[in-house]
Formats: C-alpha cells, sequence, structure tokens
C-alpha cells in the first residue's frame, strides 16, 4: 500500500507541475521529463517559463561547487539571479577577484543582484561587507548585523546607496530569529533597510509566513524560499512541496501583493547532489505560479 501511495503522489506532482507549465507556455500540453522526479535529474535542464516573478537561486544551496558550477547549475534550473555566499565569492577577495568573479556571472547570463548571509560584528565587518557589495555593483546586501551597529549600517546605507535586507534564522538566533524582530529594530530607519525573509526559518518558529509577509511587506526586499519537514526547531530542509508550508497560499500571495523582488531558492539538504532536489523544487513552484 505505501508503494502505490508514493506512485499516486509522484505522479499527481508531475501532473501538477506539467500542468502548470503548460499554462505558464500557453500550450496544451508540455512534456517534462521524467526524470525531473528521478536520480537521473541532473542530467536535464529546466524549461524556461515566463512569470512576472523573479526567481532565483542562494548559493548557500551550491556551498560544495566552485562558482563556475554553481552557476552552471543555477541555469539548468532554467533561473537567472543569485546571491553569493563567501565561498563563493570570499569576503577579503580584493577587487581584482571580485570583478572577475562579476565578469564570469555577467559572461553566463546570471544577474547577481546580491551577497549574502553575511555576518557584521564590527565597524570593521560593515566596513568590508559595504566596499565589497560596491565593487561588485551589487543591489543589495543579505547580512545580520548586531544591534549596536544599526546606527553605523543605516549611515552606510545612505552613503552607499546599497539596501541592506536582514535575514531571519529561527530557532536559537538570539539577533533576529523572527521577521518581527528585524522589523522592529529597523522599521523606523532609512527605507532601504528592510528584510530577507527566510521562509523556512520563520515556519520552524512557528509562525506563518504567509502572515509575516503580508505584516511587514512594505520591507522585504528579498525572499528565501526553502520547504521544512516540521514546524518545530528540528524540522529539516526538504524539497519544496513536500514539507509542512503552505506554498500555494503563500506564492498566491507573493503574487497578489505585487512583490518586487526575487524568490532565492535556498536548498540546504543533499549539500553533495543538490541539483535534483532544487529542479523538483523550482518545478513545483513554478507550476503553482502558473496557476495563481
Amino acid at each position: 500500500m505505501k508503494k502505490i501511495s508514493k506512485a499516486v503522489e509522484l505522479n499527481q506532482r508531475r501532473n501538477f507541475i506539467k500542468r502548470g507549465l503548460s499554462a505558464c507556455l500557453g500550450l496544451t500540453a508540455v512534456s517534462v521529463p521524467g526524470s525531473l522526479f528521478a536520480s537521473e535529474m541532473g542530467k536535464e535542464q529546466m524549461p524556461y517559463v515566463k512569470t512576472s516573478v523573479k526567481l532565483g537561486v542562494a548559493s548557500y544551496t551550491l556551498r560544495k561547487f566552485s562558482l563556475s558550477e554553481a552557476l552552471d547549475m543555477t541555469l539548468r534550473c532554467g533561473l537567472e539571479r543569485i546571491t553569493l555566499k563567501s565561498m563563493h565569492l570570499p569576503l577579503d577577495a580584493n577587487s581584482e577577484t571580485i570583478e572577475m568573479a562579476v565578469a564570469q556571472c555577467n559572461e553566463k547570463g546570471v544577474d547577481l543582484y546580491g551577497a549574502g548571509v553575511i555576518y557584521m560584528k564590527t565597524e570593521a565587518e560593515v566596513d568590508q561587507a559595504f566596499e565589497y557589495a560596491k565593487t561588485a555593483a551589487l543591489d543589495m546586501i543579505i547580512g545580520v548585523p548586531e544591534h549596536q551597529l544599526l546606527d553605523y549600517v543605516e549611515n552606510k546605507v545612505k552613503a552607499y546607496n546599497i539596501k541592506l535586507a536582514i535575514h531571519n534564522h529561527g530557532p536559537g538566533d538570539d539577533l533576529y530569529p523572527s521577521a518581527e524582530s528585524a522589523y522592529a529594530k529597523i522599521r523606523n530607519r532609512d527605507k532601504r533597510m528592510g528584510l530577507c525573509l527566510d521562509i523556512g526559518h520563520t515556519q520552524r518558529i512557528k509562525r506563518d509566513p504567509v502572515q509575516d509577509l503580508t505584516k511587514y511587506f512594505d520591507r522585504v526586499y528579498d525572499i528565501h524560499l526553502k520547504d521544512v519537514t516540521a514546524s518545530e526547531a528540528d524540522g529539516e530542509t526538504c524539497i519544496i512541496g513536500r514539507g509542512v508550508i503552505d506554498f500555494p497560499a503563500f506564492l498566491k500571495t507573493v503574487s497578489k501583493l505585487q512583490y518586487q523582488g526575487t524568490l532565492a531558492l535556498e536548498y540546504e539538504a543533499e549539500e553533495n547532489d543538490p541539483l535534483p532536489g532544487m529542479m523538483e523544487s523550482i518545478g513545483y513552484v513554478k507550476g503553482i505560479l502558473a496557476t495563481v
């Protein structure tokens, strides 16, 4: 009985994504490789589906791979936007190294729009982060500044005209466990100081991602997409659609609010072979977006 139920579930997911891609492409039918749901998934490339919502990747997803490999895998998911973590572009990199990384992104056709998560525990680390972002011509830093540095960070935001999106990390995070905790610190500050809403960590702290997106929407500048196995501190990242987050409701809200930022996939599972899970996750998200 278990085998049958799993087969039925898999077929339903496959058909859902097929219908979603068909709607996006304006076709009556679309062929989605069966390998998108199997171990051979990494050999295929996701179809490019038109959607008004910007989708991308947080490169921590691809932390075991080189920058070149990470960019190629992003493209194989049908995505063209990325934020880089320090393993792909070290924070202490010189200007030449940063410019080479930016050139590599440009050559491959991937929009490098931000970097992070960048932790800021001292003024020197704040200085480094903003110089790094300026050299790379980034629109945004996804960061975690210490509370006592927020005045200093605000001055940097004004001086460099670069957005700061504070990332929430859920249970065990003493600085910003929730979007609410970050919003309370920046709501009366420069409008370029906002949030990177990580919906997986939001769910793990037993908060509703839809509610937080709606309540703090005026400062949500980036969203980390992930699903989790439980609404508990020990909930783990899983393929989107197989966890506890209500993605149809969340993506419907994203569309209704006309969110202008990026939905950046941060798939933390299977670090040595993330591509199959990334592809299924993105296929599921695109399928939902095609119907809302």
